[in-house]
This record gives C-alpha cells, sequence and structure tokens, in this order.
C-alpha cells in the first residue's frame, strides 16, 4: 500500500538539487473539523512525514483559506463539514464551509488534486447529486465518513500516481 508513496521517499525530494536549490516537499492540506477522535486527519501525520510528506491541517475553513493562500498545496483532502470558524466548532454548529474551500483551491494556479470527505448520505438519490456537484468541483475522489485509514491511503496513492506520475511536484 505505501509502495508508491514510499517511492516518492525515497528520490531526491528533499534534497539539495544540482543547482544548490532544495526540492520541494509534497504539501498535503487536511481539512477536517475533528468530528472523529483518531480519524485519518489525526494518523496521516504520523504516517507520511517519515516519507517526505507535509501534512498541514486545519479545523476550519478559515485555518484552510490562510494556509491556501499563504502556502503551495499539493494535495488538498477536504471534508464538506468542515466548520467556518473555531466558534463553530464551540457551539457545535454544522455551520460548514467544505464547498467554500473547494472553491478557494479551484483558483490556485496549478489546481491541487482534490479528495472530498463527506457524511453518509441519506438516499442513493443525493448521494449522486452530491456525487456529481464534488465531481464538478473537480474532485479526484469522494469518500464517505468515517474514512478507514486504508481507504485514505490507497485514494491518495492514486492521486500521486495519476497527478504526479512517480515524481514529486515541481516548480
Amino acid at each position: 500500500m505505501f509502495h508508491a508513496i514510499h517511492r516518492f521517499a525515497t528520490s531526491d525530494h528533499g534534497q539539495s538539487t544540482a543547482g544548490g536549490r532544495r526540492a520541494e516537499r509534497l504539501n498535503l492540506l487536511l481539512a477536517y473539523g475533528g468530528w472523529r477522535d483518531d480519524s485519518f486527519a489525526d494518523q496521516l501525520p504520523t504516517l507520511l512525514q517519515p516519507l517526505g510528506i507535509r501534512c498541514i491541517r486545519s479545523r476550519t475553513a478559515q485555518e484552510a483559506h490562510a494556509i491556501i493562500v499563504h502556502q503551495r498545496v499539493h494535495i488538498a483532502v477536504i471534508d464538506l463539514s468542515t466548520p467556518a470558524d473555531d466558534s463553530a466548532i464551540a457551539q457545535t454548529q454544522v455551520d460548514s464551509l467544505g464547498a467554500r474551500v473547494l472553491h478557494l483551491l479551484r483558483a490556485m494556479n496549478p489546481v491541487p488534486p482534490m479528495v472530498v470527505v463527506r457524511a453518509p448520505q441519506v438516499s442513493e438519490r443525493e448521494s449522486a447529486r452530491g456525487l456529481g456537484d464534488a465531481l464538478r468541483e473537480g474532485a479526484f475522489s469522494v469518500l464517505e465518513r468515517p474514512v478507514p485509514l486504508e481507504s485514505m491511503l490507497e485514494t491518495l496513492r492514486r492521486v500521486i500516481q495519476r497527478h504526479y506520475a512517480g515524481h514529486w511536484p515541481a516548480n
């Protein structure tokens, strides 16, 4: 399962290049509202950091916006239930702005591959409509909560393989 990701870790990324410039690490944005303890968002940094992947966590859409503006994002995992700000977390409101984060990511150049995490859908019709909406927004994949760690790792492996063809993103 880690084969494709491990291949990247053993390449030159993060090392000095011939021109003396350091190659860039892969930045993975994890926008997750913390609805569940011991989630993929809690586990991925520990697993991926040694492989050279920098996991940048945001608990709110506001934090995700600041990250998107100030840092390059190579892959984004966005929970559609990510709350707007800390007050929404404190009040346990369902004032989610995950879809807004997707719009912000689509405005980036280049647009990073996006994995969307959503709550289980009530009906097949609602599920199909939500899936279509996410794919129109540019999602690479849509996963339903709770997301098993293995499913998330496999999805990230597919993203890296398809979008980066075995190489770190280059500037």
